[in-house]
């Protein structure tokens, strides 16, 4: 794969954020089964799950419905998510509660309990912009030979620095073998998930990517909108982390999961990574080319990524300084800087 598939990292797109959200739109009787079926797993993440759902209850499009599913939380999520079922009663949201199994049951349970034709995986800490839906379905709804349909992201972080868009290729079946093309926030259809046999809940990271691969296995075809309408909230924490750290493992798993779908030499090293001495079979020197080669471009993008968001943060705040100097200084009044303001890692003048 040459570098030049790579999402471009260097010129990230700046974006506002999509709050506060939109709700115009036709309200949708709850006599009918709705069109999508908005899934979202809670763990722990009652302080974002509001967000998340008004992300939803904001979109154009109006027949869906969320299904929430309490993932064993220890915090208040079960309090925040009744609370939000109450302030919109005109809305189909319900509350689904299970001890804690990981996102990939999570996402299960409310598929299986979900009763629309398409269906949308939304985790409590992130976002879909007012068009998502609306956009989504229209593919969908338009090609009975598409099955899912993905679009850009655009990530944001905890503070108030400009969102960055990230840019993916067109959907390719060859590249997706390769590399994650394709983030778990895009609308496929049920029969889909039905097929594949749902998200395989003995992985604890890379289940999207394993999932969208068993697609690509029994036949289902995807379309990519160039547009960030996904917003993944950067935490530099999380199951995304741990994909990160533990590439080769899941490249593993997933080649052992479709072996159909991958060379004899790649299966053989699949095997081995997951019945024999893992930590060896690890090594470079063990790995088959192809992995070896796709993982290392997947490493060298996340890291200029995550690379750029720090510069970015840092020179965020180091603007931020100049201005509130510049104010003292002429004695205009600006906006209050926050402690955080006055990162010691900033660049001196």
């Amino acid at each position: 794969m040459a570098t030049s598939d790579l999402p471009s990292a260097a010129t990230p797109q700046i974006l506002p954020l999509p709050f506060p959200f939109r709700s115009e739109g036709r309200r949708m009787p709850h006599s009918s089964d709705p069109v999508v079926s908005v899934v979202i797993p809670c763990h722990d993440y009652g302080r974002y799950l509001p967000e998340a759902v008004a992300s939803v209850v904001s979109q154009t499009f109006r027949d869906w419905e969320i299904v929430i599913v309490d993932d064993g939380s220890t915090d208040d999520s079960v309090e925040v998510a009744e609370a939000l079922i109450a302030r919109h009663p005109d809305r189909r949201i319900r509350l689904l509660k299970q001890a804690n199994a990981g996102v990939s049951a999570a996402r299960n349970t409310g598929i299986g309990a979900s009763a629309g034709r398409y269906i949308l995986p939304l985790d409590a800490d992130d976002v879909i912009t007012a068009t998502m839906l609306e956009k989504t379905v229209a593919v969908l709804d338009s090609n009975p030979g598409i099955a899912i349909a993905s679009t850009d992201v655009f990530a944001f972080t905890e503070d108030d620095l400009p969102p960055q868009a990230m840019p993916f290729p067109a959907y390719s079946r060859e590249l997706l073998l390769q590399r994650l093309i394709m983030f778990y926030c895009s609308l496929f259809r049920r029969e889909a998930w039905q097929t594949v046999g749902g998200y395989d809940e003995s992985m604890r990271a890379g289940e999207d990517w394993d999932f969208w691969v068993g697609c690509v296995e029994h036949g289902f075809d995807a379309h990519h909108i160039h547009e960030p309408l996904f917003g993944a909230r950067n935490k530099d924490t999380g199951l995304h982390v741990e994909a990160v750290e533990n590439d080769l493992a899941i490249r593993a798993r997933i080649v052992a999961n479709h072996p159909g779908l991958f060379k004899p030499i790649t299966r053989a090293w699949a095997q081995a990574v997951l019945s024999q001495d893992a930590e060896a079979c690890l090594h470079d020197e063990h790995v088959p080319d192809d992995i070896l080669t796709r993982a290392a471009e997947m490493d060298q993008f996340l890291t200029a990524v995550m690379a750029l968001q720090r510069t970015t943060r840092v020179q965020y705040y180091h603007i931020k300084r100049l201005e509130k100097a510049l104010a003292a200084h002429t004695g205009t009044v600006g906006p209050p800087i926050r402690e955080k303001d006055a990162l010691s890692t900033a660049p001196a003048v």
